[in-house]
């Protein structure tokens, strides 16, 4: 058996990993990262980037449906087609550059990269089957970052016409009739793309309202606009079984069963903590519930052992994890670093799109504050109208004794370039003087941020 002894190793080249390597290299430490796949994890090779490449070119096609009819813009244009298998094509190249440019800095960074599947033996030690046989790698400090599997429905396993988001990045073909399993941002996201590429999309949701973990205010204007794209969306509604052809999906109502004719089934009930099949077992870690415990240094009950990313459970997104990668590394090279944020962003690409940071209404009312709320509609912003983008708007929730602002969302066309101003305006400590009294680019979507604030400070200029 070959070994290989570092002074760093990493399990998992996802965001959380492969940003942990690069910064510890870029350190001098001396560093292995060990996968079984591509690089980047789900995000960059069957997440994030291919989802966003899809609903780009979903986008486009739409634009080019709504050119060849009437429209107030006087542009017409011959009925389009949409040729996925180039898609596909176009999304996987994608893909392939940004994994091979993640190779290519860890390699510029001096960090060395086994190909295959790690099994911790213990807290120094992880066995990889690779190609050419097992390599033995020892370290003297070990991050996990084996990231998050989805979750599969028992009565619905995957397989033929059942697929999950990661077939349906990968289709030959547009199909006729769609369900989607799930109203989350997954299954909108993707139900959405498809719709707009021309399936009859129902999407099947058990809660009372798509899109549950974020206010009603904020998944109102995506409800409205699943209509008009002409999806259908059942509420409280369960998903039971399958036939064997999977060309047909058994529902429980409030009214009783029914029975929804699909080609393609799509299964988007969320993902969980990947803790099985790398050897968690054989440690002795201190877990919390499903996911491994960590403390403000991301650091599990095993002495040099860290965890980060999805294995440490909410919020399950790639930029916490490649913060924390970043942060393990410095602290591994002997920086005092801890995970002191105030607010994660995360952000719905929808239609329209959806950013939340920091508290909500409900959240800083819980939390015992008594706050101030600015409201600014983008139906009053001269940008948004400009690009038939009315719908939405953006919020700004602020305490009402000190106007120090606690959260802001957004929903609206676009909004996800916003959320870099939100995060940093509450990483900052901003009040809502200093949002409202700093010059905003006219005409911008971003003033709706500015009359946000003015508008909870009693005096927005456009409303």
């Amino acid at each position: 058996m070959e070994t290989l002894t570092c002074n760093l190793l990493v399990l998992g080249a996802g965001p959380g990993g492969y940003v942990a390597a690069i910064r510890a290299g870029q350190l001098g430490i001396d560093t292995v990262i060990v996968e079984g796949e591509a690089h980047g994890g789900t995000c960059l090779n069957v997440g994030c980037i291919p989802s966003k490449a899809i609903i780009h070119a979903a986008d486009e096609f739409e634009k080019a449906m709504h050119f060849a009819g009437e429209n107030v813009l006087g542009i017409s244009a011959s009925a389009p087609k949409l040729d996925l298998s180039k898609t596909i094509a176009w999304k996987d190249a994608i893909v392939g550059r940004l994994t091979g440019g993640i190779s290519g800095l860890l390699k510029k960074n001096k960090v060395r990269t086994v190909n295959g599947w790690g099994q911790m033996v213990d807290g120094k030690t992880c066995d990889v089957k690779t190609a050419d046989g097992t390599v033995r790698v020892t370290a003297k400090h070990v991050v996990l970052a084996t990231g998050s599997e989805l979750i599969e429905i028992p009565s619905l396993p995957f397989g033929d016409n059942i697929i999950s988001s990661t077939e349906a990045l990968a289709l030959d073909g547009v199909p006729e009739k769609l369900v989607v399993i799930g109203g989350g941002y997954i299954g909108l996201e993707l139900g959405t793309a498809y719709a707009k590429m021309g399936s009859k999309v129902t999407v099947v949701e058990a809660a009372g309202r798509i899109l549950p973990q974020y206010d009603a205010a904020l998944s109102k204007p995506v409800a409205d606009s699943l209509k008009k794209l002409g999806i259908e969306v059942l509420l409280n509604t369960k998903a039971k079984s399958a036939n064997d052809a999977g060309t047909s999906l058994v529902v429980e109502t409030a009214d009783g069963d029914k029975k929804l004719p699909a080609d393609k089934i799509l299964v988007t009930v969320g993902r969980r903590a990947k803790t099985e099949g790398w050897g968690l077992s054989d440690l002795d870690l201190t877990m919390s519930g499903r996911v491994i415990a960590i403390d403000d240094q991301c650091r599990t009950s095993m002495t040099d052992v860290f965890a980060i990313g999805d294995v440490t459970g909410e919020p399950m997104l790639a930029h916490r994890a490649m913060a924390q990668g970043e942060m393990v590394a410095e602290i591994v090279a002997g920086q005092n670093r801890r995970f002191d944020k105030v607010c994660i962003p995360a952000v719905c690409f929808t239609d329209p799109e959806i950013v939340t940071a920091g508290l909500s209404p409900d959240e800083a009312k819980d939390a015992g504050y008594k706050t101030k709320i600015g409201i600014f509609p983008f139906a009053a912003n001269g940008r948004a109208m400009t690009m038939e983008a009315e719908a939405g708007f953006v919020r700004i929730v602020a305490r009402d004794d000190n106007d120090l602002v606690l959260g802001i969302q957004a929903v609206g066309k676009g909004v996800a370039e916003l959320s870099a101003a939100f995060s940093l305006a509450l990483e900052m400590g901003a009040c809502l003087q200093d949002i409202a009294g700093t010059i905003h680019a006219h005409p911008t979507q971003s003033e709706g941020f500015q009359e946000a604030a003015l508008k909870a400070l009693g005096h927005a200029l456009h409303i």
